[in-house]
């Protein structure tokens, strides 16, 4: 049986950790119909801690499978005004948000692409300026996941739809640091804790590049921009107010070079994008952009991450994790990159987020474009990381410092 009061605890998470909200702060809660449980105790929390409104954007994955079927391209295009409005109110008030995923990828996978492709390009044009306000961190924003029967049958496809459900939400709990016996929040703040001082020393060695190897054709190395800042754990607004983007997160992320990438990266786990897996690929770079890649599954796919403009063929981000986490001794393909990233290192192809460069939520985009910053539409996260990862960080005077070795940190 699905637990209700560690549903109550979860929201609590959203509310006072990931998203933090503040007194008299609007919040934009967006979630899917079938996290509603969920959804409804997000919004009485976000009261309880003096929330002046709560906004509820809702999504249904059927009725967007009936627009794919039934709409053309050239309707999927046209995103209304009222849509874009709705979501410019948001952000006109300084609202924060709190992102409910509940992905249900197997609802999409006989979906035609092209459309899916045309309507994700078409939404993230209209709507780009929140995304400039989310990754410029103008205000808070999270993103926690809940349960549904369609998902949770591809985690746990031996089961019939009930038991998969609750025994999801026991994972989702226990990965997100929720519990019967513990306070959630003390043990969150523990958590970032030791996520913020690893930051620092990262930090404090300024590193000049990174060298990443492992048995499996790994053989990589990768320059961080100039005044780059390895951050995870929690991240700040611009007027100063803390808050954690992902629930759960293990992860200190820092941004890469746009055009000083070069090597093979292979890819460890399946990587989720618009309802369908690409597993088993690698990608080859020479001077930041892919120059040669492949999959055993849906390489296609892969195809139209990578020529969805020109930043998606380069990476943005870098996030380092060890292999000895609670998403990864669950021992559990989640099937959805939220949690499967945090069992494991990763990288981002596609748009980096601002922050991670010294005053990058101060700068425009084309300042932030001539240091390094990747900019793109897409920011497709994939695994890498494996028992044997080993990764060495070079400073400026090429000096080798040994960050990981076995899959896990060992400064």
């Amino acid at each position: 049986m699905i637990s209700r009061e560690l549903i109550k605890k979860l929201a609590r998470v959203a509310v006072k950790i990931g998203a933090n909200v503040q007194k008299d702060q609007l919040v934009g809660v967006m979630g899917s119909t079938g996290s509603k449980e969920l959804v409804r105790e997000i919004v009485r929390e976000s009261y309880l801690v003096g929330a002046s409104r709560v906004i509820v954007i809702w999504r249904d994955e059927f009725i967007q499978k009936y627009d794919y079927e039934y709409r053309s391209i050239k309707s999927l295009e046209d995103v209304p005004k009222w849509t874009v409005d709705q979501i410019r109110y948001i952000v006109d008030q300084g609202g924060c948000i709190i992102n409910i995923n509940s992905p249900s990828s197997d609802i999409l996978k006989d979906v035609d692409k092209n459309k899916i492709q045309a309507s994700s390009v078409a939404n993230g044009k209209a709507t780009q300026f929140f995304s400039n306000y989310l990754m410029s961190s103008k205000a808070q924003w999270t993103i926690i996941s809940a349960p549904n029967k369609i998902w949770a049958k591809k985690v746990f496809p031996t089961l019939d739809e009930e038991k998969a459900e609750e025994a999801l939400w026991d994972a989702i709990f226990k990965a997100s640091r929720v519990d019967e016996n513990t306070d959630p929040i003390e043990e969150w703040n523990k958590h970032l804790n030791k996520i913020i001082n690893r930051n620092k020393m990262l930090n404090d060695y300024n590193f000049d590049r990174l060298h990443l190897k492992n048995k499996l054709g790994t053989d990589i190395e990768l320059k961080l921009v100039k005044d780059h800042l390895w951050v995870g754990g929690k991240s700040q607004t611009t007027n100063n107010i803390y808050f954690n983007p992902n629930i759960p997160t293990e992860e200190n992320f820092t941004m890469i070079k746009s055009d000083s990438v070069n090597g093979k990266v292979i890819a460890t786990k399946p990587m989720s994008f618009q309802g369908e897996l690409i597993s088993d690929f690698w990608l080859e770079f020479k001077n930041g952009e892919v120059i040669d890649y492949d999959a055993k599954q849906n390489r296609s796919v892969l195809e139209k991450i990578i020529n969805t403009d020109e930043g998606s063929k380069r990476l943005g981000e870098i996030a380092l994790i060890n292999f000895d986490s609670p998403v990864s001794n669950l021992d559990i393909v989640f099937h959805n990159t939220m949690f499967d990233e945090n069992s494991s290192c990763h990288m981002s192809l596609g748009r980096a987020t601002p922050f991670s460069i010294k005053g990058g939520t101060n700068m425009e985009l084309e300042e932030l474009i001539d240091k390094g910053y990747n900019h793109s539409l897409v920011q497709a996260d994939f695994m890498f990381g494996s028992p044997d990862l080993k990764i060495t960080g070079i400073t400026k005077n090429n000096e080798r410092i040994e960050i990981f070795a076995n899959g896990n940190f060992i400064i």
